[in-house]
């Protein structure tokens, strides 16, 4: 991993505050820590976005590694992505789960907006499919044991994680997984209409702009599953539109060496109904859970990280970065500064 020059990563901004995090900077949860951009000394970079980045940063004072997402926020507004930020920060303070990333704190000044959160050192998921090519039946088993217990709690608060792909499935220490990437995630009181998530994972309801609700998970899982096993999404295309075509098609072509019960579990969850959607009917992930594929799962003992994981990532410390891509150092930090008005949108962030 190349590694940035310290403090490439934050401004010079000495803002520290003790504030709750309502208001422009401040502490979400970690015992009250305070925090401060001046003290973060970045280290690397490890992982980029339309608008943003995360850095791998050190707090002076406390020797710990945390993750620093850094958007910019004149592309946040060029994009139209207000409003995803916002999501992001408020579904994080809530969420407290073993599989979910945690936001410690956030933060704004002239150009960027700031989220402290935890850094998982084993990489994504998706490497290590990319470089196994598929899983084996136990080794999906697993992944898929672990998101139902993150999707089930985030369904609990009425919340839709709305971006389930291998690239956004974290893996720490221990080969246990987290979920990370809050942008497209929202409190629901019924239904939302946003187009949003990576085209091979889209609902045929999202395709077809009906208003969609929670069901979209469990229709990503069963994308997710099929690509674990199989080593490629059921719907690919050249082009979005002609995945889009065959997302609303709904034809299903398996591998032949796939289990018989975990081809039955995906074409429960690939349902174009939603209301016969497996994981959206009545009784919810309970149905989910009791299916054959997870018959050999206890599932008391899996948030408790239990599960034996079949892959542990090679760490050798907690501020290890070898297991993300290497990017390269850019001039990040100059940028011109937000005019005061388009900063009101982000006063309470």
């Amino acid at each position: 991993m190349a590694s940035s020059k310290a403090d490439s990563a934050v401004s010079k901004d000495t803002n520290c505050s003790k504030e709750n995090s309502s208001g422009s900077s401040g502490e979400t949860s970690d015992n009250h820590q305070m925090y401060c951009l001046e003290d973060l000394v970045s280290i690397a970079t490890v992982g980029t976005g339309t608008f943003g980045r995360v850095f791998l940063v050190r707090d002076k004072t406390s020797r710990t590694f945390y993750a620093l997402k850094q958007m910019r926020i004149p592309d946040v507004i060029r994009l139209k992505q207000e409003e995803h930020v916002h999501n992001e920060k408020a579904v994080l303070k809530e969420v407290n789960h073993p599989f979910l990333i945690r936001l410690f704190w956030t933060h704004h000044d002239d150009c960027f907006l700031y989220m402290l959160m935890d850094y998982v050192p084993g990489g994504e998921l998706f490497s290590y499919l990319r470089s196994r090519g598929r899983f084996s039946n136990v080794t999906g088993l697993f992944y898929a044991s672990e998101i139902v217990c993150a999707i089930e709690y985030l369904h609990s608060k009425d919340i839709v994680y709305r971006d389930l792909k291998p690239e956004n499935i974290l893996l720490d220490r221990e080969g246990h997984i987290r979920l990370t990437d809050f942008g497209f995630a929202k409190k629901l009181s019924d239904r939302t209409w946003t187009l949003c998530g990576t085209p091979e994972y889209l609902a045929p309801e999202v395709i077809q702009s009906k208003g969609h609700c929670r069901a979209v998970d469990w229709w990503a899982l069963g994308i997710l599953i099929f690509e674990m096993l199989a080593g490629h999404p059921p719907f690919f295309d050249d082009n979005p539109f002609g995945i889009y075509q065959k997302i609303l098609a709904g034809k299903l072509d398996f591998p032949r060496h796939l289990d018989f019960y975990v081809k039955d579990l995906i074409k429960k969850f690939l349902v174009i109904d939603r209301a016969r959607r497996l994981g959206n009917m009545k009784n919810g992930a309970d149905d989910v859970k009791k299916h054959r594929w997870f018959k050999t799962i206890d599932w008391e003992t899996v948030p408790l990280r239990k599960l034996k994981p079949p892959i542990v990532p090679k760490v050798s410390h907690e501020g290890d970065t070898t297991n993300f891509e290497v990017y390269p150092d850019d001039e990040w930090k100059k940028d011109p500064c937000v005019p005061p008005r388009d900063l009101e949108i982000f006063k309470n962030f």
